[in-house]
């Protein structure tokens, strides 16, 4: 069944490629791999900076995708080349309002439903239908796996699980964990998380599922828009919430985000960009096209990128 994804972008113009030079290396932002503007003397750094690859070869990064079609392309592109390196705990975050949009844009739960629709044209994209019934998609919440069943994950072979069930208080935010090692089951590979950010226990889960059933296993797990930069942040302060804020000692520097994209509004503003195995790049729409402004092996943090990156750029 074709998954429908949000289609209010608008796609890029596409752009005059010229040959490289054989020194360019990873780690380099050069304008003389497209020029914009029409002319050779209208130069900017451009999104398309290149690598070498395993075998010395020079090759392009990815590009800042056109729409969800080639993003869902792109991020399992990414996942496999992660999965091929030896990654077992893996992120994948990108905006569902528009590829443009930033948190808050749009409203929690048409988000999460646009998530889901999404998630399913990932699995599609990225899982064989012999391996289907190996891999087990975790919702936040059972009564997700319901309404999934009946719309994004109709007629799926997927098995279709969930973090956590609600309980006598959960108007007020409490919800009773499942333990994770009874939703398992032996013949699993590989677990998908979807967006485990609504009730802070759900994330407290996802790394009880690492432990019991990733951790020293050959099994796989992919958190799907789970938006962990708002535990990376402090968003949750550790006072009131340390078991949350240790996970970003304990747990998220084990994960490899493997595509992620996070705009920023404003005069000055941006986007943060990655696909694996690329650098993290900072980009920035200047009539109509992406320009890199700043690439990094490691990741920055959101309050770098704000104010100290897209400022000075």
């Amino acid at each position: 069944m074709p998954i429908p994804v949000p289609h209010s972008i608008s796609r890029l113009p596409s752009a005059t490629v010229y040959s490289l030079p054989n020194q360019v290396r990873r780690g380099q932002c050069f304008g003389c791999c497209r020029f914009l503007g029409g002319t050779r003397k209208s130069k900017f750094f451009s999104s398309c900076s290149v690598t070498t690859d395993r075998d010395g070869q020079v090759e392009y990064d990815v590009e800042f995708p056109r729409d969800y079609f080639e993003l869902l392309r792109q991020a399992k592109e990414s996942t496999e080349l992660a999965l091929k390196d030896g990654k077992r705990l893996m992120e994948i975050e990108f905006p569902t309002a528009g590829l443009e949009s930033v948190p808050g844009d749009g409203e929690g739960g048409i988000e999460m439903t646009e998530s889901m629709q999404l998630m399913r044209g990932f699995c599609d994209r990225l899982i064989a239908p012999e391996k289907a019934t190996r891999t087990r998609v975790f919702f936040p919440e059972a009564n997700e796996v319901d309404f999934a069943r009946r719309s994004a994950f109709e007629g799926t072979t997927l098995k279709l699980d969930y973090l956590t069930k609600p309980s006598f208080f959960e108007d007020f935010g409490f919800v009773t964990k499942v333990k994770m090692t009874d939703r398992v089951k032996p013949d699993d590979e590989m677990f998908l998380v979807a967006y485990p950010y609504f009730n802070v226990n759900e994330m407290l889960v996802v790394e009880e599922l690492y432990k019991d059933a990733v951790l020293n296993t050959g099994r796989k797990l992919i958190i799907f828009n789970g938006e962990l930069d708002r535990i990376r942040s402090g968003y949750y302060p550790q006072f009131f919430y340390p078991k949350l804020a240790a996970l970003t000692k304990t747990f998220l520097p084990k994960m490899e985000t493997v595509y992620y994209i996070h705009n920023f509004k404003g005069l000055k503003g941006g986007t943060l960009f990655r696909s694996y195995p690329g650098p993290w790049k900072i980009l920035r729409k200047v009539r109509g096209r992406y320009i890199c402004l700043h690439q990094q092996e490691e990741m920055p943090s959101l309050k770098e990128v704000a104010l100290d990156i897209l400022p000075s750029a």
